[in-house]
């Protein structure tokens, strides 16, 4: 993970309005591209042996209507399965849920686009943190996770390894340069730069471990 303007610069991040369920919300879409086939890339999202060698180890009944469970982590109901084009699942933590949507599409230059959508109503949460307090975690997941995981030919990445380099001075370059890059995405949306620049601060922040005293955890 030496190269880290390569990684940030093989990712899209917008930031969408929408309204859902008669409630205004905002979608934080991460897209990239890898040098792989649609059905290799949906195996790795989707198969309950594979994720864990990049992401986290998942129980449930994983097809369409059933629960899953990440360790750790959200669990939710997959609401749409689509092999190997389109998953939706609720993604419910801490309390509350939001919407999670993988599109995967051939990408124009080969290979394949993956694009994740992931929605939720404007909060408490969201106006102190914005995009980057999801946009960051996910980024790091396809960029340390999976990204790692399909250059090695499917290995499993080392966690141990993956926690070290994100608190490396290195690491900490790349979730600040994210979190600087969801708060122009911000902007760009529509939001007010001052308040995007402070939201990406409190982000990056907390990422890298030193929130100022008002900074409550991004996933509250």
């Amino acid at each position: 993970m030496s190269d880290v303007q390569r990684y940030l610069g093989a990712v899209v991040r917008e930031v969408e309005r929408r309204e859902h369920e008669g409630k205004p919300a905002r979608v934080v879409v991460a897209t990239r591209d890898y040098d792989t086939t649609p059905e290799d890339l949906w195996d790795a999202l989707t198969n309950p042996e594979r994720l864990p060698r990049w992401f986290l180890p998942v129980t449930g009944e994983l097809k369409l209507g059933g629960r899953y469970q990440l360790k750790g982590n959200a669990e939710g109901s997959v609401t749409r399965c689509e092999p190997p084009r389109h998953l939706a699942v609720t993604w419910e933590f801490g309390g509350g849920i939001s919407w999670v949507d993988v599109i995967l599409a051939a990408a124009p230059g080969g290979g394949t686009r993956l694009r994740l959508e992931h929605m939720a109503h404007v909060s408490p949460h969201w106006e102190s943190y914005g995009p980057g307090a999801v946009g960051v975690g996910w980024e790091l997941g396809l960029v340390q996770g999976l990204a790692r995981h399909l250059e090695s030919g499917g290995a499993a990445v080392d966690p141990a390894a993956v926690e070290a380099w994100t608190t490396s001075e290195e690491g900490k370059a790349f979730i600040t340069a994210s979190s600087e890059g969801w708060g122009a995405a911000d902007a760009k949306a529509g939001e007010d730069a001052a308040t995007a620049k402070a939201r990406a601060a409190r982000t990056t922040a907390f990422y890298t471990g030193a929130p100022p005293p008002d900074v409550r955890h991004p996933g509250t």
